[in-house]
């Protein structure tokens, strides 16, 4: 079963892009008009504060769009891709795993919260939720035992199906131990 299958999910607004969005707008009002407050004593520092102004918006647009994230799953054979799209205009490989390779995957964090890792890869919609959150334990060469954060749904997690190692398909799949 050689097979493409993708999932986009979007990342959920989080209080830290809030926060960066607000500190954005009120650097873009108080930088100029610091400027323009000191143009009483040189004249040509409003049109400074006017241009900085100008060119203030543009930044906070970008700062708004760059907290548009959103992850994409793709399994292709046994290569499971994921990708973080950042306001639709720059792709970054978040990891690339061979599905033959994760020891163990667990729906919510009770047994794998006290494991140590080297490296985690966060791709979910929400981190911080533990319940939904998908966590696969695999093993990669340059860094050890890893872990990936994610949310897949049922379309990606039969897709995986197929290569999953024995042991992690009876338990993950059928309920076994």
């Amino acid at each position: 079963m050689e097979g493409f299958i993708e999932q986009v999910v979007k990342r959920d607004k989080t209080a830290k892009s809030l926060v960066i969005k607000i500190i954005s707008v009120i650097l873009l009002f108080v930088i100029p008009l610091t400027f323009v407050f000191f143009a009483r004593y040189v004249f040509y520092l409003a049109l400074v504060g006017f241009f900085i102004f100008i060119g203030g918006v543009y930044v906070v647009w970008y700062i708004f769009s760059l907290q548009k994230v959103e992850f994409e799953y793709a399994v292709n054979g046994d290569v499971l891709d994921i990708a973080k799209i950042i306001s639709l205009r720059k792709r970054k490989r978040v990891c690339r795993i061979n599905i033959r390779d994760i020891e163990r995957i667990e729906v919510g964090d009770s047994e794998i919260k006290n494991m140590a890792f080297r490296k985690v890869y966060l791709a979910a919609k929400n981190p911080n939720d533990t319940e939904i959150n998908t966590y696969a334990v695999f093993t990669e060469p340059a860094y050890g035992k890893c872990m990936l954060v994610f949310n897949p749904n049922d379309t990606i997690m039969q897709a995986m199906k197929p290569y999953v190692n024995k042991d992690v398909l009876l338990k993950t799949y059928y309920k076994k131990k």
